[in-house]
């Protein structure tokens, strides 16, 4: 394919391919459906809740360059739905069809220690950090960050998986252990007042449109709410906004991406750290499906296939809640309550820690 054709524009009745068959992925088949677009779902499990609503699905490893090849010969565009695939596989793919994000994009935030120099590199501020390849790296890690600190594994770790927390009094080899001696960073805990995050798009032409910012809440190192507006001021919320675009540019990114960040305050006023980027769709996003004019689902579709971006404006004070394991047992209560918009995975075992949904509740909607 050359570079025109990379580039050109997609039409209705193109059909895009999706890496991964989650909820994300579902949620981007079903918004698909009503641009006009079908999707081919490529996922090494074949009860993924996403084969249910595409017109097509491949079920094979990540590794298996002939299925690879019979699932890209009949897509327009590839995207994914989540990071951890292997980035020789999006390379793969790229070589017959666009891959968006680009395939640099999710090298770069499989590596939480190569995302954070980029970050910084860009003058953005970042939490303290250091890399841990061995447990002498560690102690000096631990002297330069301090305590209390967060030992992370770069790569593979999400929902409070893949972390170890170092108090005063921890046993640093212990704790290096406990994540199989695998490379690390370790990050200084920040007193934060908040997390926020700015999910927003980019097309194929650099125009950038973003949603007004989530604050969120977290139980078991998982999101548990998304409220927007986040109620940060009109300066953090511009700051906020600027980082997020500037990151985007740099990466020449197409798409909709998620920049998680903590809201601090210290003596030179409250600021704004950069936690890390996501290249995809994102949790803190899901209340757009009710609560905006354009989805982030059908944003990601438009960028990806160089369609123009949509309005983010909100319809007004939205609240959006995960759904957690038994939490959707609790389905017909939620239907009941006014201005409540459920969400169901279609996943067929509601396993502890296991996102089973989300509920929207749009607060201006009264009894």
């Amino acid at each position: 394919m050359t570079e025109p054709q990379r580039l050109a524009p997609l039409a209705p009745g193109a059909r895009v391919g999706i890496i991964g068959g989650g909820q994300l992925g579902r949620m981007l088949a079903m918004a698909a459906a009503r641009l006009g677009l079908s999707c081919h779902v490529y996922t090494d499990r074949a009860d993924d809740p996403a084969t249910e609503v595409a017109a097509a699905a491949t079920i094979a490893g990540y590794g298996d360059k002939e299925a690879l090849g019979r699932f890209v010969a009949d897509v327009d565009v590839v995207t994914y739905e989540f990071e951890n695939i292997p980035a020789a596989t999006a390379e793969y793919l790229n070589a017959a069809r666009p891959v968006r994000p680009s395939p640099g994009v999710l090298a770069l935030t499989q590596d939480r220690l190569v995302e954070k120099n980029f970050i910084s590199g860009l003058g953005i501020e970042v939490a303290p950090y250091a890399q841990v390849d061995d447990p002498g790296a560690l102690a000096r890690a631990v002297a330069q960050v301090g305590r209390p600190s967060i030992l992370k594994t770069r790569r593979f770790g999400y929902d409070g998986k893949g972390q170890s927390l170092i108090r005063e009094g921890s046993d640093i080899a212990v704790a290096f252990r406990s994540l199989g001696g695998q490379p690390a960073i370790l990050e200084g805990f920040v007193p934060f007042v908040c997390e926020v995050s700015v999910v927003a798009a980019r097309g194929l032409d650099g125009d950038f449109v973003a949603w007004d910012i989530g604050r969120n809440t977290h139980e078991h190192h998982i999101l548990a709410t998304t409220t927007v507006p986040a109620d940060i001021g009109p300066d953090l919320t511009a700051r906020a906004f600027d980082k997020a675009r500037k990151i985007a540019d740099a990466l020449d990114y197409v798409g909709v991406l998620a920049v998680e960040m903590f809201l601090v305050e210290g003596p030179g006023g409250r600021r704004l750290l950069v936690n890390e980027i996501a290249p995809r769709v994102h949790n803190s996003g899901h209340w757009t499906l009710d609560g905006s004019v354009t989805s982030q689902f059908e944003q990601h579709l438009r960028a990806i296939c160089g369609f123009p971006l949509g309005s983010a404006r909100a319809h007004g004070p939205v609240e959006m809640r995960n759904l957690i394991g038994g939490d959707i047992l609790r389905w017909r209560e939620l239907l009941a309550q006014p201005g409540a918009c459920l969400h169901l995975y279609g996943k067929s075992e509601a396993r502890p820690g296991r996102k089973m949904g989300h509920v929207t509740f749009l607060r201006s909607v009264k009894d």
